[in-house]
C-alpha cells in the first residue's frame, strides 16, 4: 500500500502475450506498410513524390529506390529488389533478424536490447557512406535504381 495515497498498487502478472504485444503491433506497421507498397506501385508516376535530393541534384541518396526495392521485394524479385536498393534489401533482412531475436527474447521473458556499440554503428555508417558515393559515380551505375 502506498502511504501517501492510500491505495494498493495494483499488480497484475504480465503474461506472454503482453509481453509479445508490441512486437507483434510493430511487425503489423512494417507488414501494412510493404503490402501498401506493395499494391500502390512506385513504378508508376504520381503515386509517391520525387526524392528532394534527386530532384534538386540529380544525386541518389541512400533511400532512393527503397520504394521500387519495397515492391519488388513483396513481389518476391530479389534481383530487381537489389538493384533498386541493395542496402534497403539489407535493412529489410536486418530487420526481420532484430524482431525475431525481439520476439525470442520477450517470449522468454527477457528485455529485448540491442546496444551494438561503436564499432559496427560506425562501420554500418562507413558502409552506407561508401554505397551512396559509389552509386553515384560514373563506374556505380550498376547501383542506380
Amino acid at each position: 500500500m502506498n502511504p501517501d495515497s492510500g491505495i494498493a498498487p495494483r499488480t497484475t502478472p504480465v503474461t506472454r502475450w503482453n509481453r509479445l504485444a508490441v512486437p507483434v503491433g510493430v511487425l503489423a506497421a512494417v507488414a501494412g506498410a510493404f503490402a501498401y507498397v506493395g499494391t500502390v506501385d512506385p513504378n508508376e508516376p504520381g503515386h509517391y513524390p520525387v526524392c528532394p535530393l534527386y530532384g534538386l541534384t540529380g544525386l541518389y541518396c541512400p533511400g532512393c529506390g527503397g520504394l521500387r526495392s519495397a515492391h519488388a521485394f513483396v513481389h518476391g524479385d530479389l534481383l530487381t529488389a537489389l538493384h533498386d536498393n541493395a542496402a534497403g534489401v539489407a535493412a529489410y533482412l536486418g530487420f526481420a533478424v532484430l524482431w525475431t531475436v525481439w520476439v525470442v527474447r520477450a517470449a522468454r521473458g527477457r528485455a529485448a536490447r540491442f546496444e551494438p556499440g561503436r564499432v559496427p554503428l560506425w562501420t554500418a555508417g562507413a558502409l552506407l557512406l561508401v554505397f551512396t558515393v559509389v552509386r553515384n559515380l560514373p563506374f556505380g551505375g550498376w547501383l542506380h535504381p
